[in-house]
């Protein structure tokens, strides 16, 4: 009688274990397929490195730095995750700032950028700007039909009193995103896990990173401007010119803790070497 319960526990467990597999085969299978598009939006010469550290760290440096964009195809939608320095610039002679701490040039519209891949602005549905540093809505009033899903702290700045005649700033060029979805922190944009806003506040107070649930590349989170390049991530430097720089510090904090959990590959978005890596590539 014992021989039989042993036989019959072996081949309950063995049935289990297939049903486990097929349970755990379906829900790979349904994982959503979702892929990236890195996309050029210009250049940025930083004349005065040391604006991006505290103190003396950069003093006398100069560097390169990328200006990246991205689109985000969902079965549920295309995200748009920032657009790049302004389109009037697009093929003219470099630009430098009045105060001489950068030289911004872009050679290549969105909309070319966008012809290559098939698509048109209007195939957009969800634009979310990381923060909305000038750099970053270049090209955003292309896209007014668009859900801008921006946070709550970042919509009180750019309606404030502070925000004006600020150089970073140009709130003229995302005048037309009138289909606004405030949000107040996290927002997973499609509902199931695979790309999920992270409110990251310092930059700017409503400053937020992108994670990414490839199916091929696995976890992958966008830095914003958490970092500007990999020495800033090594060193935890936040940049003298961040809104607030306590805040800046504490984000950093939650940042690597998050990335460390997800076991995420870290892009950070105006990082050359990352930008070089990346370019061109579909995942």
């Amino acid at each position: 009688m014992k021989k039989y319960i042993t036989v019959i526990v072996v081949l309950v467990s063995f049935f289990s274990c297939k049903k486990d597999k097929k349970e755990a085969d379906v829900l790979e299978v349904s994982k959503p397929e979702i892929s990236l598009y890195i996309l050029d939006g210009g250049n940025i010469k930083a004349n005065n490195l040391n604006l991006f550290a505290q103190g003396d760290t950069y003093k006398g440096d100069s560097k390169l730095l990328a200006n990246a964009y991205y689109v985000i195809n969902h079965p549920k939608g295309k995200l748009l995750w920032d657009t790049g320095l302004p389109e009037g610039i697009v093929g003219k002679e470099p630009y430098t700032t009045p105060d001489g701490a950068f030289t911004i040039s872009r050679p290549d519209s969105l909309k070319n950028q966008f012809s290559k891949l098939k698509i048109t602005p209007n195939d957009i549905t969800h634009i979310a700007f990381s923060h909305v540093h000038f750099d970053h809505t270049g090209a955003a009033n292309l896209f007014a039909k668009a859900k801008w899903i921006v946070q709550k702290s970042e919509m009180d700045f750019i309606t404030s009193k502070e925000i004006k005649n600020n150089p970073f700033y140009d709130v003229n060029s995302f005048s037309s995103l009138e289909n606004k979805e405030i949000i107040n922190g996290d927002y997973d944009v499609f509902g199931d896990g695979s790309v999920i806003i992270k409110s990251m506040p310092g930059h700017t107070p409503g400053h937020q990173v992108l994670f990414l649930d490839l199916p091929n590349e696995g976890p992958i989170v966008l830095s914003g401007d958490m970092y500007h390049f990999k020495e800033n991530r090594q060193s935890g430097i936040v940049p003298q010119f961040n809104h607030d720089i306590k805040q800046s510090s504490k984000s950093i904090e939650d940042f690597e803790t998050f990335v460390e959990s997800k076991n995420a590959r870290v892009i950070i978005q105006h990082d050359l070497n990352d930008f070089n890596t990346y370019n061109r590539r579909m995942y």
